[in-house]
């Protein structure tokens, strides 16, 4: 700044030519031009990010797929490492460092969130065959529609392992029947079994002068499988955190996205999978597999019994005079009931059977929840779509539609992209997307320029001139017959 301002007193001062200036000073013309005669002000620059994050197509990606999880619930989000995964699939060339910087400063930048004041809790030890159990819901695709689903967790906190059964309601029968088939994955009885107070397995939670109250069944359970139940205090999560921590890490890598399942049986089958592969990680703290520790945790456990212990609750109840039972809160028709005056109604987890007092068999079936679905809101994700149209195939939601539909919108043309879903909201309003795909040929339209390009890829067959073809015939219909023979 010095020699600037003295080269500026030279020229406006002492009024000397640029020349003059240049050989005082011994700084080139240019530079003695540009200090002298132009203002020297601050620019306010803003530097320009670079990386394939921001130059190519994938920080767009991944800020649409942020922006479509941040409109769900926290639960339902994926993790960093589930969009990574997800990259790659897509032939991401970044390492995952990179998509971790970006999703940081996405978050620092778009969101406003801060975090509250956590309480600190006493470090806890657990022995082996020791374990925790909770709930935690979530939610799968089946047949197009959204299914909630109540997973049911157990975690290991000696080898960190952790296992997983879903069902479809929390009551009693679901709870006993989970936490059969979670004995059956582990191979052993926990010699405890650490629980919250939930209904199904508490009557009464502990109080300053009183012991935890199970109920009846749930005391029945432990005693055949001869584990110790503990339930927590009141409000005191923390006392069973692993399992918490669990039921999240569930959630965040296996059913994040909601994965598109066939049925119940078929999730099972997919969690177990997922479970045996995140079994082959080496413990957070011991630096050894999940597996050997939990085969060697199984050696403290008990063995499982030799007579499965049977899950049902027998009811009387009476039906109206409709024909109806209540089952679940809900009315189901029994055939022949209304001859009966009173009914056994044995409720399993997933089934119902309807008994006479002689024990006729009048109806059986599903259980009424087995069957309860969500519409998933195709219509604001269409509209959505329709400002993005480059985005639908790379959408968490691209996947849960219909193949023939899928198959429809997956082009690479962006304008005819935008029109087909642009046809998808006009009949989204009338019909479901599982309609429309029945329907698909039915409700197709037929779009301009293909009409336009297959009338004009039709050529005349075997290379015929029809024109020469035409002008055989007769010009007019006034031609006597000699004048036909003669053209």
């Amino acid at each position: 700044m010095p020699e600037i301002n003295h080269i500026k007193k030279l020229r406006n001062i002492k009024l000397l030519s640029i020349n003059e200036i240049s050989k005082r000073t011994g700084f080139c013309w240019e530079t003695v031009k540009k200090y002298a005669d132009e203002d020297q002000l601050l620019e306010e620059k803003s530097p320009t990010k670079k990386g394939m994050m921001y130059e190519e197509k994938w920080g767009e990606i991944v800020s649409d797929w942020l922006m479509e999880d941040y409109a769900l619930k926290k639960k339902l989000r994926r993790n960093n490492k589930i969009i990574f995964e997800q990259l790659q699939k897509l032939e991401f060339p970044g390492s995952y460092r990179t998509v971790c910087n970006y999703i940081a400063e996405w978050k620092d930048k778009t969101l406003d969130e801060t975090e509250g004041m956590k309480e600190e809790f006493e470090r806890l030890t657990h022995p082996p065959a020791e374990a925790q159990i909770d709930f935690g819901v979530t939610e799968v695709v089946q047949e197009g529609k959204v299914k909630d689903i109540h997973c049911l967790v157990m975690s290991l906190p000696y080898s960190n392992g952790g296992l997983v059964v879903p069902l479809l309601a929390e009551n009693q029968e679901c709870f006993l029947e989970g936490i059969k088939m979670l004995f059956e994955q582990a191979g052993y009885v926990p010699r405890k079994l650490r629980l919250d107070n939930l209904s199904a397995a508490v009557v009464m939670a502990r109080g300053r002068q009183q012991e935890t109250v199970f109920t009846e069944a749930f005391q029945r359970f432990a005693s055949h499988y001869g584990f110790d139940p503990q339930a927590c205090n009141p409000r005191k999560g923390n006392e069973k955190g692993h399992v918490e921590n669990k039921v999240g890490y569930v959630r965040y890598n296996f059913f994040t996205p909601s994965p598109v399942i066939q049925d119940l049986t078929h999730l099972r089958d997919l969690l177990q999978e997922h479970c045996k592969q995140d079994h082959q990680r080496k413990h957070y703290k011991k630096g050894t597999i999940i597996a050997d520790l939990m085969e060697e945790e199984k050696k403290y456990g008990l063995a499982l019994p030799e007579t499965e212990y049977p899950v049902f609750k027998k009811t009387m109840v009476t039906a109206n005079k409709y024909g109806e039972v209540t089952i679940d809160g809900m009315a189901v028709h029994v055939t022949n009931s209304y001859h009966y005056n009173k009914l056994y109604l044995i409720v399993y987890w997933d089934h119902f059977k309807v008994i006479s007092q002689h024990g006729e068999l009048l109806s059986k079936g599903p259980r009424p929840y087995m069957n309860q679905t969500r519409e998933i809101p195709w219509q604001s994700i269409l509209k959505n779509w329709m400002r993005k149209p480059r985005s639908i195939v790379y959408s968490r939601y691209f996947p849960y539609l219909p193949g023939r539909i899928a198959h429809y919108l997956n082009i690479d043309s962006m304008k005819l992209r935008k029109e087909r879903v642009q046809w998808l909201v006009s009949l989204i309003i009338k019909y479901e997307m599982q309609e429309i795909d029945d329907r698909f040929y039915e409700l197709l339209p037929i779009e301009k320029e293909e009409r336009e390009s297959f009338h004009d890829s039709i050529e005349p067959p075997y290379d015929v001139n029809w024109n020469i073809y035409d002008s055989l015939q007769p010009l007019s219909d006034s031609l006597s017959k000699e004048e036909v023979e003669h053209v």
